[in-house]
């Protein structure tokens, strides 16, 4: 029977490449999103048509309702969840002062809160299996702070203490809980930073060059597989050595 993963926000980037590469292993995979309903269905539906199983499910991870559907939708259609991966996410690139009450929350809502609820869902679920893996895409913002992205470190660093904390909670049910922290990878989300801007940063780092989406899916991959059995509570660097 083939192993069932949740990713969200899987309708584009890191989260699409990593629902393609868990599909390729052979998961049914649940391919989340909240507003890009064609980029999820078109991708859903690419798979499919290469033999692989996957389903598109609403839901805005914010929502503790909506987060407590997409992990009941998902276990009632396939028997279980095995494998989560928090990956939605959104940026917000501005000084402290000038970034308004909607944006810091909106943020804070996505990033962590939307992390907590999926967590908090499927808890029950993989305590009852006695197994289970849980991956949160943190940032290596979180890990060392970005200047003019305060709300967006604030909210990936609380994703790192989340990891740490639930991975003591969940491992006597032989559930692990792990994070990666991606540096500046190749996404639609740094295309608002001006291309100057943007050559200067991958010039300081030391692989100097940009990861790939699929970088990061083949990460998380490896800490949802049975050789990751005895790491959790754990954060991933994957940022071509420009945090150390």
């Amino acid at each position: 029977m083939n192993k069932t993963a949740i990713i969200t926000g899987a309708s584009k980037g890191i989260g699409a490449a990593t629902a393609i590469y868990f599909a390729s292993k052979g998961y049914n995979v649940v391919i989340n999103y909240n507003d890009s309903y064609q980029s999820a269905a078109l991708l859903s539906r690419s798979l499919n048509e290469q033999g692989f199983k996957t389903i598109a499910i609403k839901a805005n991870v914010a929502n503790k309702l909506d987060a407590e559907r997409l992990i009941k939708e998902t276990a009632d259609r396939f028997g279980g969840v095995d494998v989560l991966v928090n990956n939605a996410g959104v940026s917000h690139i501005d000084m402290i002062t000038d970034t308004d009450e909607f944006d810091s929350d909106r943020i804070f809502d996505i990033n962590l809160k939307g992390v907590y609820n999926c967590c908090r869902a499927v808890t029950p679920v993989m305590v009852n299996q006695k197994s289970g893996k849980i991956i949160n895409i943190s940032s290596m913002w979180g890990q060392v702070g970005a200047s003019c992205e305060v709300a967006y470190s604030a909210s990936k660093a609380g994703v790192i203490g989340l990891t740490k904390a639930l991975a003591k909670e969940l491992a006597p049910s032989g559930i692990t809980v792990n994070a990666v922290a991606p540096g500046l990878i190749e996404t639609s989300m740094n295309n608002d930073i001006p291309a100057e801007d943007l050559s200067e940063f991958v010039e300081e780092i030391p692989l100097g060059r940009m990861g790939s989406p699929n970088e990061i899916a083949a990460a998380v991959y490896f800490l949802a597989s049975g050789e990751a059995d005895y790491i959790t509570g754990q954060v991933l660097g994957i940022n071509g050595g420009y945090v150390m």
